[in-house]
């Protein structure tokens, strides 16, 4: 007999009630499972954001903006870009988001969610639950809807998980033809968080979606979780939006007021000598001239115009310029 083929099933069942603060998440999904489908060993259980928040009192009265200002003044977080209303913000949980994360689609008027103070927390209280009252074996995902930089629309991601693997590596492996694989790591969660949202739609009140399919990619143990998905700080190369990078280099270089203090460490790590060579004479031309010596890179700026463009480049880039003598700078990397 042939070997069956691989597939994903998904199930969104229908019949959950509002949820409100100090609901059973666990309770809600087996009552809207029952007679439906029994969870089983490997499932994976997919539950949105909007109803973690609201279960664990993450609501807010008083609008949309009065609760994205609470966001942006949390510890860590930043506003990454803006284009009028709009504000792109890399959260407290490290997440980069249309409005940190903040919704109020799906809940009361005058209300917005905040998004489960801990994500990866939420997964594993609900994984256990499931656990003790099943027996069953399950991962479980907090998901939520992100825009990405390049293309238009939006999908599900994972923002929280449990019991799970968030990621495969294929790195030191090899394709079909031998070429070998580097930095090949698909997003195994985010990829099962977008599958969810297609059966439990927008507008379908089906906060919930069981996943069958996947049984390797679930644990016995709460896992790495969704966190461990997020860049860190300066890692990513667009920590600013592209007006933003200007004017955060601007801001620092003149130590004004509006400089963001994750300003420098969301430019990433220094260049390297020859990759920084390379940057100046991009943007300076022949009005700047990098040299490398026995003792660093040394500058001659020939057009006094240049010199604050200069300290702009370098400060973007992780550099900055130390006069030493007429005319004549060394550039040193910042600390």
């Amino acid at each position: 007999m042939s070997e069956p083929l691989p597939g994903l099933a998904v199930w969104a069942p229908d019949g959950v009630a509002e949820v409100r603060a100090g609901d059973d998440l666990a309770d809600l999904l087996l009552a809207a499972l029952e007679g439906v489908l029994t969870l089983a060993d490997g499932d994976v259980v997919a539950v949105t954001s909007k109803v973690v928040s609201k279960a664990e009192g993450q609501v807010r009265h008083g609008g949309r903006d009065a609760a994205v200002a609470e966001e942006v003044a949390s510890p860590g977080a930043r506003v990454v870009a803006r284009r009028g209303g709009t504000r792109i913000v890399r959260n407290r949980l490290g997440l980069t988001m249309a409005a940190a994360g903040v919704d109020a689609s799906n809940t009361e008027a005058g209300t917005a969610l905040l998004l489960p103070a801990d994500p990866d927390a939420s997964a594993e209280r609900l994984r256990a639950a499931l656990v003790a009252r099943t027996g069953a074996r399950v991962g479980v995902l907090v998901t939520d809807t992100m825009g990405r930089a390049w293309r238009d629309g939006q999908t599900d991601v994972a923002i929280g998980a449990a019991g799970l693997r968030v990621s495969e590596s294929f790195a030191g492996r090899e394709d079909a033809h031998g070429n070998p694989l580097v930095v090949t790591l698909p997003a195994v969660a985010d990829e099962l968080a977008g599958a969810a949202e297609l059966a439990q739609g927008k507008l379908a009140a089906r906060p919930f979606a069981v996943l069958r399919g996947r049984a390797d990619l679930v644990l016995d143990e709460p896992g790495p979780g969704a966190r461990s998905l997020v860049r860190p700080e300066g890692a990513d190369l667009f920590g600013w939006g592209a007006r933003e990078a200007v004017v955060q280099a601007v801001a620092v270089l003149l130590g004004s007021p509006g400089a963001d203090p994750g300003a420098l460490p969301a430019f990433g790590a220094p260049l390297d000598a020859e990759e920084l060579r390379e940057v100046v004479s991009r943007a300076c031309g022949d009005a700047v001239t990098v040299q490398a010596g026995p003792g660093g890179l040394r500058v001659a700026v020939d057009d006094p115009r240049a010199r604050t463009l200069l300290d702009v480049v370098l400060a973007a880039h992780g550099w900055a310029a130390v006069t030493d003598g007429d005319r004549r700078l060394r550039l040193e990397p910042r600390d």
